[in-house]
């Protein structure tokens, strides 16, 4: 973009800027002739998908800001207005971030002056409690602001349909069309006032179905050390475990409040390395069954166990196949559905129990919309126990059954552990692992993606490639999106660029039978070597 072209479109968004701290920054740039950075903001738009918005806070319609927030939310209630919502009301929750209340606000005032009714949650609050509010109040959409476990200088958008479920196609193009109608921010009445903020009425009734997910009668006997890693969960999880009964857990202090700055993790995701570094020294001064943390905005749940003398992070894949486990010999009835990165062993658990199994494209917005869900999971962390109450991931209620089933465990004097011991020999061994790739440069995943489509590899590992799929044509069952699938004799790869994050993910699983416990050690070890195979010739053929 010329110079001269670049500095009038940045003044000309400058003029309609509604925050006084976006305006300095932005005028500092024009100020300055900061060609490079005001190309880095004005080169394009944050696009509206299916995750919403997502970026790094900042002047310009490449950041997230109230200029962005206030035509996103335009946007939203002029959809609801075609779809025949003209006084529906719209529900929004926010986190801790900075800015976050703003931008809640922002879209509160812009529901109201487009004549639909909207209400702001109390105080920043989980993102599960937002999903369930939709549903509990009869709302025609919700909107949380967060970026969830992402950097400190993101912040991010995500709306909901009255289904209490997020947007999925074709909704997302459509609301994204009606974003890009807003021709200026003139045209968008703002009042300062008309909206309600709740009380804890809505609170206090997630919390009264947080009870319905455990077995009246179950043990709660687990003691428990939990971070909310610099997030708003801790009030909410803490008082669930209250009615529960379960002993109160340890907190990790440093981590316990929110914090926007996030000061002791780099990326607030207990998936990073050393993000548990905490919560793990805390655990070796108190001992307790389980170490439990939620992302910032406490949709996912983490889950570490004692392992040997150190603490362990169980996998994603892992935690899920416990939970359906044990919703296995209580007796659930329903469908358990995962998405096509996940463990095939939710598949063999759901199979042996004679229940329906399905597979879906990535994200809650997708489980959630299977048809008499009973559990769906996904290997990022996110577990829906709950698909009555609340149709998306839920960290708090994950949390409560995880910890009833460590319970459960010890009565027996068994643990987490030993139970997956049991299914590795029932099911086979499951072990999964992957090949994360974070980039500056999005073309590179491009490049990636492109050259595996090119030059696709035939074997893994040594493991010959039986099958091989491109997603972005669909199949019988999926709809299309950007993958690609392999099939390869005791194992499965899927390759895929992030929806929320600047990366390639390329998730891997083998699967060895398991004859006795006695012969897991070696097929652990099996595992481990074949899965670093993999990883390294799939690394080599995308050229990552």
């Amino acid at each position: 973009m010329e110079d001269d072209a670049l500095i009038a479109q940045a003044q000309a968004w400058l003029a309609e800027d509604p925050d006084p701290d976006t305006r300095e920054e932005l005028a500092r740039l024009i100020d300055d002739g900061d060609h490079a950075e005001l190309t880095a903001r004005f080169a394009g738009t944050l696009h509206f998908g299916t995750a919403g918005l997502r970026g790094e806070l900042g002047a310009g319609p490449l950041r997230m800001n109230r200029s962005v927030v206030i035509r996103a939310a335009a946007g939203l209630a002029a959809y609801l207005k075609k779809q025949g919502h003209d006084n529906g009301l719209v529900v929004i929750g926010y986190d801790a971030r900075h800015k976050s209340h703003t931008f809640a606000e922002d879209t509160a005032a812009v529901m109201t002056g487009a004549g639909l009714r909207a209400a702001v949650l109390p105080r920043p609050l989980p993102t599960p409690v937002l999903a369930f509010a939709i549903r509990h109040l009869g709302a025609v959409a919700g909107v949380e602001v967060t970026a969830s476990h992402n950097p400190p200088r993101d912040n991010g958008y995500k709306v909901y349909l009255g289904d209490g479920s997020q947007i999925v196609p074709p909704a997302d193009a459509e609301i994204a069309a009606e974003i890009d109608a807003v021709a200026s921010l003139t045209t968008v009445p703002r009042p300062t006032t008309g909206w309600d903020t709740l009380d804890d009425t809505v609170l206090d009734a997630y919390l009264a179905r947080t009870d319905a997910v455990l077995s009246p009668a179950s043990p709660r006997t687990a003691r428990t050390v939990y971070t909310a890693m610099h997030g708003v969960g801790k009030d909410v999880l803490l008082a669930a475990f209250a009615r529960a009964g379960f002993p109160t857990p340890d907190l990790v202090t440093e981590q316990a409040d929110p914090d926007p700055d996030f000061p002791t993790v780099a990326f607030p995701n207990p998936e990073e390395p050393g993000a548990m570094d905490l919560a793990f020294a805390k655990a070796h001064e108190t001992n307790p069954d389980l170490v439990i943390a939620n992302d910032p905005d406490a949709d996912r749940c983490a889950a570490a166990v004692q392992d040997g003398g150190d603490w362990r992070m169980l996998r994603g894949d892992e935690v899920g196949a416990l939970l359906a486990a044990h919703l296995v010999r209580r007796g659930a009835t329903g469908t358990f559905a995962e998405s096509i990165v996940s463990s095939s062993l939710l598949g063999r658990i759901a199979e042996k129990a004679g229940l329906p199994y399905e597979e879906t494209l990535t994200g809650f917005k997708w489980i959630a919309r299977v048809d008499g869900l009973r559990y769906g999971y996904e290997e990022a962390l996110g577990y829906c126990v709950d698909p009555d109450g609340v149709r998306d991931k839920d960290g708090i209620t994950a949390a409560l059954l995880l910890t009833e089933l460590a319970s459960e465990l010890k009565a027996e004097g068994r643990t987490l552990l030993d139970l997956l011991d049991d299914l590795a020999v029932e099911h086979g061994l499951h072990a999964t692992d992957q090949l994360s790739v974070r980039v500056k440069d999005l073309g590179l995943i491009a490049a990636a993606m492109r050259r595996l489509r090119e030059q696709p590899p035939t074997e893994l590992a040594g493991l010959r490639i039986t099958r091989t799929e491109d997603l972005t044509e669909g199949t019988d069952k999926l709809p299309p999106t950007d993958g690609l699938r392999y099939t390869l004799d005791g194992a499965r790869v899927v390759v895929r660029p992030s929806g929320t994050e600047p990366k390639l993910k390329c998730y891997l699983e083998v699967v060895i039978p398991v004859a006795a416990k006695a012969d897991l050690p070696e097929a652990r070890t099996r595992a481990t070597a074949l899965l670093a195979a993999i990883k390294q010739d799939l690394s080599e053929a995308a050229g990552i």
